[in-house]
């Protein structure tokens, strides 16, 4: 258990991922005693500013929140959050004495994934938070393969850009070279400078080397250039 402290210099434990936001003494002590059976950790604060300011410095990966406080309301704070996090990692379970379809739907408008009316009892909170749970994992999960296929989207583009490039650079280049390695031939037989020539091939190869290495990208990964600009790393290892 982790509770909200004003003291700037106490040291501070790891971010609880829970975040209980209500000013019923009694509610609290009902979350908190659910949350402990689920093995969570949580901070609590009692007023709607203090839980925006602790959510901004943490991003708690579930938060319980009133509707009804003092300072910034419950829908208030969550519009906030929603605001700041638009993938979505928080959920946000909302607490409400109103049980009107408008003041519902308030609730979900504002950006809660779930709500519980009061009074609520221990079963009760304990099912929402378990379905809260799971629903997280499956957001998680979702997450992470969107992830991954964007990835596989990059290194696919990446290939076929690759090849394109190749394509598109060898065949010019081959003449190139070609062409200026006659043209050297033709300047050593007549006993002529062919110094710029020379210089001509290497560059004209360092140029093939940086296409074929482009074509044997496994894992392509940035480096910093100066100036900051972030560019795929194609040196040689």
């Amino acid at each position: 258990m982790n509770r909200d402290t004003n003291t700037p210099d106490a040291p501070r434990a790891p971010a609880a991922r829970v975040l209980v936001v209500d000013d019923d003494p009694t509610i609290v002590l009902l979350v908190e005693h659910v949350l402990t059976g689920l093995g969570r950790q949580y901070d609590t604060v009692d007023d709607g500013d203090r839980a925006w300011k602790a959510w901004e410095r943490d991003r708690h990966e579930l938060v319980v929140l009133d509707i009804e406080m003092p300072g910034l309301d419950g829908l208030e704070v969550c519009r906030r959050i929603r605001a700041a996090d638009p993938q979505r990692m928080t959920f946000v379970l909302m607490l409400t004495g109103r049980d009107k379809a408008t003041d519902l739907e308030a609730a979900l408008e504002a950006g809660a994934d779930d709500y519980v009316t009061k009074p609520v009892t221990g079963q009760r909170l304990t099912a929402r938070l378990r379905i809260a749970q799971r629903r997280m994992l499956s957001d998680a999960a979702r997450r992470n393969a969107e992830e991954e296929l964007r990835k596989a989207r990059y290194l696919a583009g990446i290939g076929e850009m690759s090849i394109t490039i190749q394509h598109e650079i060898n065949n010019p280049l081959t003449g190139i070279l070609a062409t200026a390695e006659l043209l050297q031939q033709d300047a050593r037989d007549r006993g002529l400078p062919s110094e710029e020539l020379r210089l001509i091939i290497e560059q004209a190869q360092r140029i093939g080397a940086l296409v074929k290495r482009m074509g044997q990208l496994k894992d392509p990964k940035t480096v910093e250039y100066p100036g900051g600009a972030r560019m795929v790393d194609l040196k040689e290892s």
